[in-house]
C-alpha cells in the first residue's frame, strides 16, 4: 500500500450485483443514505456561511484567504489518501471514524480560544468533511446499482438541496445578530450524533465492493483521453470556484460592507438557494427529452456571469433587492450544475468510475483558487475590506466557462 496514497477508487460491478443485494433492500438503503445525506448536509451548511465571519474574529481578509487555501490543500491530500484507507479498513469503519473525529474537532471549535488552535481545527474539520462525503458516495453507488440511476441521483440531489435551503436560515437564526458564531458549531455538532447513529445502525454488515486503484498519473491520463471530460472538468472547476467564493466572501460582504444583519442575510440566503430544488429536476427532464446539456449549460453560465457582474453595481442595502439579485445568479448556477452532473453521468461507464474521484476533487481545488481572487483585488485596491470588483472578476470567470462548453460534443 505504500506509495499508493493517491489512488482512485473503481467499483467492481460483479461485486455490486451479488445476490445479497436484493432490489427491495437496495431501495430501502437508498432512502436511508438520502436521510443520512440530509443530516450530513445540515451539519456542513449550518456554519458554512458564517465560517469566514468566525475566522474574521481573529484574522483579516487576506489571512482568511490563506486559511481557506491551507484547508483546501489538506482536503485534497486527505481526499487522495482515502481510497487505500477505505480498501484496507472498509467504507463503514472509515465513515464511523470520520464522524467520530469530526465530533471532537467541532468540540474543539466550540471550547478553544487560541487563534492558532482554532485555525488548525477549522482546517482539519474541512478536510474530514470530504472523507464523510466520499463514504456516502460509496454507500449510494453500491445500493444504486441495478436501479434507475437518474431517479436515484435526482432524489438524492433534491434531498441534499432541501437541506441547503434550510440550513442557512437555521445558522443565521442561531447567530441572531450577536455574532454567536460558536453556536453554529454547537448545532452542527448536534447533527453529528444522529448521523453517527444512523451509519452505525444501518451499515455494520455493509459489503464493500472490490476496490482497485489507479495512480494519479494513470488517472489523469485516463481522463485526458476523453476530451469532452477535460472541457467539462474545466467548466465544473469554474462553477466550483464561483460557489467557493460566494460561500466564503459574499456573507462577509453583505454583513461588513452592506451592513445587513444576520437575520437579513439568512432571508437573502434562503431565497438565493431556492432555484436548486425548484428548477434542477425539470431541467434534467428537458435535457433528456428535448434539449442537449450543452445548450442549457451555456445559458446557465451566461446568466450566472452577467448577473454576478451586476452585483458590483448594487449599493443599496435592501434585503429584497439583494435576495432577488442573488436568486438570479443561482438560477444560472443551478442550471449549469445539473447539466454538468447529467452530462458526466451520461458519459461515464462502470469502468470509468475512477473519474468520479477526479470530478469531485474540483471542489477542494476551487477553495484553493477562490481566495486568490480576493487577495489579488485587495492588493490592487490597497484596501483591507472586500471590494465590489470581486463580483466583476467572478462574473468574468463564469463567462470564460462558455469557451470549453461550446467545444463539448453534446450527448443528444
Amino acid at each position: 500500500m505504500r506509495g499508493r496514497a493517491t489512488s482512485a477508487i473503481i467499483f467492481s460491478m460483479d461485486q455490486l450485483t451479488k445476490p445479497n443485494y436484493r432490489p427491495h433492500s437496495k431501495s430501502h438503503m437508498v432512502y436511508t443514505v438520502a436521510v443520512i445525506g440530509f443530516i450530513y448536509t445540515l451539519h456542513l451548511v449550518i456554519p458554512m456561511y458564517s465560517n469566514s465571519s468566525f475566522l474574521g474574529l481573529f484574522a483579516d481578509e487576506k489571512t482568511i484567504g490563506f486559511i481557506y487555501m491551507a484547508a483546501a490543500a489538506v482536503t485534497i491530500f486527505l481526499f487522495l489518501c482515502s481510497p487505500p484507507i477505505i480498501r484496507r479498513l472498509g467504507n463503514y469503519r472509515v465513515a464511523m471514524w470520520s464522524v467520530i473525529i469530526q465530533i471532537f474537532l467541532f468540540w474543539g471549535l466550540i471550547t478553544q480560544t487560541s487563534p492558532i488552535i482554532l485555525t488548525a481545527l477549522f482546517i482539519l474539520q474541512t478536510a474530514v468533511i470530504s472523507v464523510i462525503s466520499l463514504c456516502l458516495d460509496i454507500f449510494l453507488e453500491v445500493y444504486t446499482e441495478g436501479m434507475h440511476v437518474g431517479a436515484v441521483r435526482g432524489m438524492y440531489s433534491a434531498t441534499l438541496n432541501a437541506s441547503w435551503v434550510i440550513a442557512p436560515l437555521i445558522g443565521s437564526m442561531i447567530i441572531s445578530g450577536n455574532n454567536n458564531y460558536h453556536n453554529t458549531y454547537v448545532a452542527a455538532l448536534a447533527m453529528l450524533f444522529p448521523l453517527l447513529y444512523l451509519i452505525f445502525r444501518n451499515f455494520p454488515r455493509f459489503k464493500d465492493p472490490n476496490y482497485t486503484h489507479l495512480s494519479p498519473w494513470q488517472l489523469v491520463k485516463h481522463v485526458s483521453h476523453n476530451t469532452n471530460w477535460v472541457k467539462l472538468f474545466a467548466a465544473n472547476t469554474i462553477l466550483q470556484v464561483f460557489y467557493a467564493w460566494m460561500t466564503v466572501y459574499s456573507p462577509m460582504y453583505l454583513n461588513r460592507v452592506m451592513g445587513f444583519s444576520w437575520e437579513g442575510i439568512g432571508i437573502i440566503l434562503v431565497v438565493m438557494l431556492i432555484p436548486f430544488p425548484l428548477i434542477q429536476y425539470p431541467l434534467g427532464i428537458l435535457a433528456d427529452k428535448k434539449y442537449g446539456e450543452k445548450e442549457i449549460m451555456a445559458i446557465g453560465f451566461a446568466i450566472m456571469g452577467i448577473s454576478t457582474i451586476a452585483l458590483a453595481f448594487i449599493n443599496i442595502p435592501n434585503v429584497a433587492l439583494w435576495a432577488l439579485a442573488l436568486f438570479v445568479t443561482r438560477i444560472g448556477a443551478a442550471a449549469a450544475e445539473i447539466m454538468i452532473e447529467t452530462y458526466f453521468f451520461k458519459t461515464v461507464s462502470s469502468r470509468d468510475t475512477a473519474a468520479l474521484g477526479l470530478f469531485r476533487i474540483t471542489r477542494p481545488i476551487s477553495y484553493f483558487i477562490a481566495p486568490l481572487i480576493s487577495i489579488i483585488v485587495l492588493m490592487f485596491t490597497h484596501s483591507n475590506e472586500l471590494h465590489p470588483y470581486n463580483f466583476i472578476l467572478i462574473g468574468l470567470l463564469s463567462l470564460i466557462a462558455l469557451w470549453p462548453i461550446f467545444l463539448i460534443k453534446d450527448t443528444n
